[in-house]
């Protein structure tokens, strides 16, 4: 009886950390943001603006993927996040997931993926590019990628980029040449000042599946910006993937994106000198 009692101690003050986390995480996060995009800035100002608590940060945020089903399995957290937030949210798909031959259906599939995450149509943009086929087994040009993300981020004047990390989260080819592409344009100095670039952060296989429970986990890692979705918003991801893509080779991966997610600071571009903020969302 003592070590039931002992166990369901140990259980309920892990789920009240949870809830602590999510409750903390939900009111910080507009001001983490904020200070993600006016760090390098600020560091420019004088002391006097840069105290200024009442600063206003226009976002322009824009989700790079590579196929169909990459926004919801992979960055559902961040997204409804942003649109709760009423920050404006551009996602580029770079294919329309052809792998096998079902484009076409796949591409309707994220617009209706995206509606149940709160993003329009017309904030989707999605690319049909020969030389970027929907294939693990092709490394797409970083040169030609690099450009067609250039123009994206121009014509939207976007200053927030979010997309995959060296690693791809899943290993796949293509999301590792978007993070060889973003790398290449903020190491070039191609992006705009006040542009940052997050990737997502690709996690172990046990982190990865250990969904909401990962939380506190995630939680005592160094980090400025912080997401974290709650029972609603799991709902709204878990719909985007499942009714929404009935052409899904599998829906294995769903529970990656579920509550979390995970990113790093790619890069925070500036003409300054000083070196570049590292930033984790969870």
């Amino acid at each position: 009886m003592d070590i039931l009692f002992a166990v369901f101690i140990v259980v309920s003050s892990y789920f009240i950390l949870i809830k602590c986390i999510y409750n903390r995480c939900r009111s910080s996060f507009a001001k983490s943001c904020k200070h993600l995009m006016t760090f390098l800035s600020c560091r420019e100002k004088s002391p006097l603006d840069s105290q200024a608590s009442d600063f206003a940060v226009d976002v322009r945020a824009l989700i790079v993927t590579a196929h169909p089903d990459d926004e919801c399995m992979f960055f559902a957290p961040i997204i409804l996040r942003l649109v709760e937030m009423k920050i404006p949210v551009q996602l580029l798909c770079l294919s329309k997931g052809n792998f096998y031959n079902q484009g076409s259906y796949r591409q309707e599939e994220l617009y209706e993926s995206c509606g149940v995450l709160g993003l329009p149509a017309s904030n989707i943009c999605i690319l049909d590019h020969k030389e970027l086929p929907d294939s693990p087994k092709v490394e797409w040009n970083t040169s030609l990628t690099s450009s067609l993300i250039l123009k994206h981020i121009t014509e939207h004047s976007i200053n927030m980029v979010l997309t995959f990390d060296g690693r791809g989260v899943s290993g796949h080819a293509n999301h590792t040449a978007i993070h060889k592409a973003v790398s290449y344009l903020a190491s070039a100095g191609k992006l705009r000042d006040d542009c940052r670039v997050l990737s997502l952060l690709t996690v172990g296989m046990l982190r990865k599946y250990l969904s909401f429970l990962d939380i506190p986990i995630s939680w005592l890692l160094p980090s400025q910006l912080c997401c974290i979705i709650g029972s609603q918003g799991y709902q709204q991801a878990k719909v985007s993937l499942g009714p929404c893509y009935v052409t899904a080779p599998n829906s294995c991966g769903f529970v990656t994106c579920t509550f979390c997610s995970r990113a790093t600071c790619l890069s925070t571009h500036s003409t300054s000198s000083h070196k570049n903020q590292n930033v984790k969302i969870y």
